[in-house]
C-alpha cells in the first residue's frame, strides 16, 4: 500500500461519522477508550503490556521507517521479531533499499538476497528505523494561546515558537527525535517522543516472484497468494546508542520483541495492527469530495498512466533499465492504480450523497442555536467557497508540475545547477575583481561537490528511456496546460518542430550538458554561465519553475478559509455528537486498531473465504507472464509438501483477511493476535473497498495480510537461512485431546 508523495498528492477519507464495528486507527496513549471492547473481542493482553512508558511494552517493537535522520512521518511500518534487532516490513516496502544493490550480475529483485550470516547483511545509506518512546498531550500549551478570530498565518505565527521550545525542552540535547503535531484539524495537539536508529541493514528478501506474485495484476485484489516481506536488522554503537554505520556497530538489544504464534488463525479470531498509518480524511465534506472527483484525480490518472507506459516498453525492452526503473515504476503504478479504485469505490458506494446528507445534517444542527451559528455557521461555506476557487487552478496545476517540472528525470538534474548559475551570474555582474574571484571560487566548490555526487545521481539512469518520457510529457503539458502558463520558449521550440515532440526530445538531450554523467562531469570540470544559460533543458527546468510557482500562488489564494473552515467543521460535529469516541485522521503517527479475521461477499452470491494457500500459487502460475512465474524450489517443495513446522493440514496457508483500519503507511504492520504474538504482516487493502480511505465499509473493508508462517515458511525451507528462525521467539500450542479419559482424583471421575 505504499503511496507516492509527488506535489500535491495526497489521500482523501471517510464518509458520516458515526464510529463503526472495527472502524479507526487509534491514539496509543488513549488506548483504555477501547479496551474493553477488545478484550471481549478476544485481547488477553493488559494496557500496560501493550502501551507503557516506564516499561518494555509491545509498543517498543513498532518501528517506522524513513529516509531521514529526523523523520516527520514515515513511508512504512516494521516490527522487531528478535533479541538481536531482526526486523519485518513487507517486500515492498523493501524494494528500494533492494534494487539499490541489485545489478544486471547480481539481481537481488529478480533472485532474492539472503545473508548467511550478520557479516554479510547490506547497510543501506539514509534508511532509519524510529521507535517510540512517548507520546503527550500537548494541547493545553498551544490551543489556549489561539482563537477563532486568528487567520491561518497568526495562529502559526502564534504556535510554531511553543512548538519549537517544547521539541528543544524534551529532545534531552538531540538524544531524540521530537515530532509535535496537529490532530482534529488543529483542534489537539500531540508530542511524540521518537529514538532514531541509522544504521538498518538489509537481511532477506525473497525473490520478486514471491514478494511480488501476481504484480501490478493483483495489486489491491483479493483472492492473493504474495510473500509480501523483507527483512532488516537494526544496529547500534557498542554502547546500545543510535549509530551511523560503522563496522563496530552491533545488533540493537530491544526493549521487546514480538513472539511469533505457529499456532494458524481461523475465522473470527482477535486482530490487532499496529503502524503508521500516513494521511486520511475522513470528515470530509461533500464539496471536497466532488472536487477531487472530478478535478483532483483524472490528471493524476492521465498523467502517471502516460509515464507508467513509457518506463514499462523500455522496462520490458532492457533488463538493465528493469532493474533500474522497478523501484519508481513500482510506487508510481502502486498509487495510480489507487486512485482509480478510489474513484469507482466512491461512485459504486455512493459516497458523495452521504456526504452530503451529513453536511445538511450538521447545517440543521448549527442553525439550531444563535451561539452555534456564530461560532459554526461559516465552516461548511468557507470550505465550498474555497473548493470552488480550487476547482478552477487545480488541473493545470497538477499537469505542469507532473508533465513539466517532474517530467523527465534530465529536468531534474538541469535544475540542480541553478546554484551554480547564480554564483556565475553574480561574478558576472560584480565589478570588483577581489570579490569576483571570491564568487567563482564558490562556483568551483560548489560545482566539485556536485561532481562527487554524479555517480549515485545517474547510476539508476537511462537516457534513452527519459528521452521518451520528456516527448510524451512534453506532449501532454503543451495540450493540457493552458497557453498563459506556457512557458515562451516551449512555444518556440513546438513551433519549430512542427509540434514533432520526439524531434525537439531528440535534440535537448544532444544539446544538453546533463542528459549524461559524462557530459555532466566536463561541464562541472569547467562551468560557465554562457554554456548553462543556453542549456535547452536548463533553460526548461528554469521556466517550467517559474510558471509552476506562479501556478501555486493562485492555488493558494483560492483556498482561502479552508483551513479554518476544516478546523471549526471538525470541532463542530465533535460537539454535535458529544458521546461519540472520535479517532483523528491518519498523520504518519503511531496507531493501532482492531478487528477479527474474517472473508467477505465482495457482490451479490459470491463469498470470499479469509485464507488462501500455496496451491493456489501453483494454480495461477503463467510461465508466459512475469507477474505469475513460480520459481522451481517452490514448486518442488509444494510437490513434496515440504513445510516443515509452518504447514497445517498439508497445506501451506499463504495470505488472510482481517477486519482493520489500515491506509498507506501501514504496509508492514504487524497483525497481532489476542495473545500478543505475531500472525503476519500488513501489506495490502481489497479493490472493493477502495473508497475505505474516504469511507470505512464494515462490510466490505478488509486488511490483506501475508501469514508468519508463509514467512517462515519462505525463510527456512526455500532460502535456507535457518540462522533467523534460531533467533526468533516461536510459539506453538501443545496439541490437547477432545476430551479427558481419566482424572486424577475418584471424584473428578464421570460416575462415580
Amino acid at each position: 500500500m505504499k503511496k507516492i508523495s509527488y506535489f500535491l498528492v495526497a489521500v482523501f477519507i471517510s464518509i458520516g461519522f458515526q464510529v463503526k464495528a472495527h472502524e479507526g486507527m487509534w491514539i496509543p496513549m488513549l488506548l483504555r477508550q477501547n479496551f474493553a471492547e477488545m478484550q471481549r473481542m478476544g485481547l488477553k493482553l493488559t494496557p500496560e503490556q501493550i502501551y507503557s512508558v516506564n516499561h518494555s511494552s509491545l509498543k517498543d517493537a513498532i518501528a517506522g521507517l524513513s529516509n531521514s535522520p529526523n523523520p516527520q512521518g514515515f513511508f512504512c511500518t516494521s516490527e522487531i521479531v528478535s533479541s538481536q534487532g531482526l526486523l519485518f516490513t513487507n517486500h515492498h516496502c523493501g524494494f528500494e533499499s533492494v534494487q539499490k544493490h541489485s545489478s544486471v550480475k547480481h539481481d537481488y529483485l529478480k533472485d532474492g538476497f539472503w545473508a548467511m550470516s550478520q557479516k554479510e547483511e547490506l547497510p543501506n545509506k539514509g534508511l532509519t528505523a524510529s521507535i517510540l518512546v512517548r507520546m503527550a498531550d500537548v494541547t493545553d500549551s498551544i490551543v489556549p494561546k489561539l482563537s477563532d478570530t486568528m487567520s491561518r498565518q497568526q495562529r502559526s505565527a502564534i504556535a510554531m515558537p511553543i512548538i519549537s521550545r517544547l521539541k528543544k525542552a524534551n529532545s534531552e540535547n538531540g538524544k531524540y527525535n521530537v515530532v509535535i503535531k496537529p490532530y482534529f484539524e488543529g483542534n489537539k495537539y500531540y508530542m511524540l517522543v521518537y529514538i532514531v536508529y541509522r544504521d538498518v541493514r538489509l537481511v532477506g528478501a525473497p525473490p520478486s516472484s514471491i514478494g511480488k506474485f501476481g504484480g501490478d495484476t493483483d495489486n489491491w485484489m483479493w483472492p492473493r497468494q504474495t510473500g509480501d516481506f523483507t527483512i532488516f536488522r537494526i544496529y547500534t554503537a557498542p554502547d546500545g546508542s543510535p549509530a551511523t554505520y560503522s563496522e563496530k556497530n552491533i545488533p540493537l538489544k530491544p526493549k521487546y520483541h514480538l513472539p511469533i504464534s505457529l499456532n494458524g488463525i481461523k475465522e473470527g479470531d482477535f486482530a490487532m495492527v499496529w503502524g503508521f498509518p500516513g494521511s486520511t480524511n475522513r470528515y470530509m465534506t461533500a464539496p471536497e469530495l466532488e472536487f477531487r472527483m472530478e478535478h483532483y484525480f483524472p490528471p493524476l490518472i492521465e498523467a502517471f498512466g502516460k509515464k507508467l507506459e513509457v518506463w514499462k516498453k523500455h522496462m520490458n525492452a532492457n533488463p538493465d533499465v528493469q532493474i533500474k526503473y522497478a523501484s519508481n515504476y513500482a510506487m508510481i503504478a502502486n498509487s495510480w492504480k489507487y486512485f482509480i479504485g478510489q474513484m469507482r469505490g466512491v461512485k459504486k458506494q455512493h459516497v458523495v450523497a452521504k456526504k452530503a446528507a451529513f453536511d445538511k445534517r450538521f447545517a440543521q444542527w448549527v442553525s439550531e442555536s444563535p451561539e452555534r451559528q456564530a461560532k459554526y455557521g461559516d465552516a461548511l461555506k468557507d470550505m465550498t467557497d474555497a473548493f470552488a476557487a480550487e476547482s478552477k487552478t487545480i488541473e493545470p496545476l497538477i499537469y505542469a508540475s507532473i508533465t513539466g517540472a517532474q517530467g523527465a528525470e534530465l529536468l531534474g538534474f538541469a535544475q540542480k545547477y541553478s546554484g551554480i548559475e547564480g554564483l556565475l551570474k553574480q561574478a558576472k555582474e560584480t565589478k570588483d575583481k577581489a570579490q569576483k574571484a571570491k564568487k567563482m571560487e564558490r562556483a568551483k566548490k560548489m560545482a566539485s561537490a556536485m561532481e562527487e555526487k554524479l555517480q549515485k545521481s545517474y547510476k539508476d539512469y537511462d537516457m534513452a528511456t527519459d528521452r521518451d518520457v520528456f516527448a510524451a510529457m512534453t506532449k501532454m503539458f503543451f495540450e493540457k496546460v493552458p497557453e498563459n502558463l506556457h512557458p515562451e520558449y516551449l512555444d518556440k521550440m513546438v513551433k519549430k518542430y512542427k509540434n514533432n515532440f520526439d524531434a525537439f526530445a531528440s535534440y535537448v538531450f544532444e544539446k544538453s550538458h546533463f542528459s549524461t554523467e559524462a557530459k555532466a562531469k566536463a561541464f562541472l570540470a569547467n562551468p560557465t554561465l554562457k554554456e548553462i544559460e543556453k542549456d535547452p533543458a536548463f533553460i526548461l527546468s528554469q521556466a517550467y519553475m517559474a510558471k509552476l510557482m506562479d501556478a501555486s500562488s493562485g492555488y493558494r489564494a483560492a483556498s482561502g478559509k479552508l483551513a479554518e473552515g476544516k478546523r471549526l467543521f471538525m470541532e463542530g460535529i465533535m460537539q454535535m455528537e458529544p458521546h461519540k469516541a472520535f479517532y483523528p485522521d491518519a498523520n504518519s503517527t503511531l496507531r493501532y486498531s482492531y478487528g477479527k479475521v474474517e472473508g467477505y461477499y465482495p457482490q451479490d452470491g459470491i463469498h470470499d473465504l479469509f485464507q488462501t494457500h500455496l496451491y493456489g500459487v501453483m494454480q495461477k502460475e503463467d510461465s508466459t507472464n512475469p507477474e505469475f512465474i513460480v520459481p522451481k524450489k517452490l514448486k518442488e517443495l509444494y510437490e513434496k509438501k515440504d513445510y516443515g513446522p509452518y504447514g497445517q493440514d498439508g497445506k501451506q496457508d499463504v495470505n488472510f483477511l482481517t477486519t482493520n483500519d489500515i491506509t498507506g503507511g501501514n504496509s508492514g504492520s504487524p497483525v497481532i493476535n489476542g495473545n500478543g504474538e505475531l500472525i503476519g504482516l500488513a501489506f495490502d487493502g481489497n479493490w472493493e473497498a477502495m473508497s475505505g480511505d474516504i469511507a470505512y465499509i464494515p462490510k466490505l473493508q478488509r486488511t490483506i495480510v501475508v501469514d508468519i508462517r508463509y514467512i517462515l515458511f519462505v525463510i527456512d525451507k526455500y532460502a535456507g537461512d535457518t540462522r533467523l528462525i534460531d533467533e526468533m521467539t516461536l510459539h506453538k500450542a501443545m496439541p490437547q485431546p477432545d476430551r479427558v479419559e481419566a482424572a486424577t482424583t475418584p471424584a473428578a471421575v464421570p460416575g462415580k
